[in-house]
């Protein structure tokens, strides 16, 4: 059976772009399943499976409805226990719960005030609108006013990723000689930024680049499927 996968984009529905629905992507395709994606704009997703949602990602399989990205990492090593595993374990579960907080705590705010304005600009009008006074409304100044402050963070961010660094030292993947779901909590984060902007994060020979180029190339470089922002 073939599973149902709801994904954010923007006016080219050719670009999924939400870190959350890449943790979803990855996961499927580590477990080998079968999908169909549903390419859904902002104001579309209250409207996905009855209004099962406020945010994507959401899959369908069969007659179950599953939201949330690390729900359907879960849902989805519950119900396919012979394919491979996404956690390897209940440890593997509890450190992705911690990678999942350091990514959006570390990561998510700094690709937010990089990409901002280039992901108001992937929007179609309608959603363009939404998104800027949505965004605007939480920031509390414009759009442009965020992304101006990214060059300045950028050395913060960059030394922000030190443990992820220097763990990658000892090891391929975060999940050890393999990925693991907590390898695609990352991933997302990092895929969400190529695609939306060409602003460079990370310096060419980082260890962090390196891994992020491993992910690109995982499950027949489905990573890659998208190009990069240019």
């Amino acid at each position: 059976m073939t599973i149902l996968l709801y994904e954010l984009v923007g006016r080219d529905e050719r670009r999924p772009f939400s870190p959350h629905c890449w943790k979803a992507t990855m996961a499927l395709a580590h477990k080998r399943l079968d999908i169909s994606t549903e390419p859904t704009r902002f104001l579309e997703v209250p409207t996905i499976e009855g209004g099962a949602s406020k945010t994507v990602p959401v899959i369908r399989d069969g007659d179950n409805v599953v939201i949330d990205s690390f729900a359907i990492a879960l849902y989805l090593e519950e119900t396919y226990p012979d394919r491979p595993t996404l956690f390897g374990g209940e440890g593997g579960k509890a450190m992705a719960r911690f990678i999942e907080r350091w990514s959006q705590l570390t990561i998510h705010p700094f690709v937010t005030t990089a990409a901002l304005v280039d992901l108001h600009a992937m929007q179609d009008e309608e959603n363009a609108v939404y998104f800027r006074q949505s965004r605007e409304r939480r920031f509390g100044k414009q759009l442009e006013d965020v992304v101006a402050a990214r060059d300045a963070g950028l050395a913060a961010f960059r030394a922000s990723l030190e443990p992820l660094r220097s763990m990658l030292g000892y090891q391929p993947f975060i999940g050890g000689a393999s990925p693991l779901f907590a390898d695609y909590i990352v991933f997302g984060a990092l895929q969400w930024a190529r695609i939306a902007t060409p602003y460079q994060l990370l310096e060419d020979g980082d260890v962090v680049a390196q891994w992020f180029a491993r992910c690109l190339d995982l499950h027949g470089g489905l990573g890659r499927k998208v190009a990069a922002a240019a």
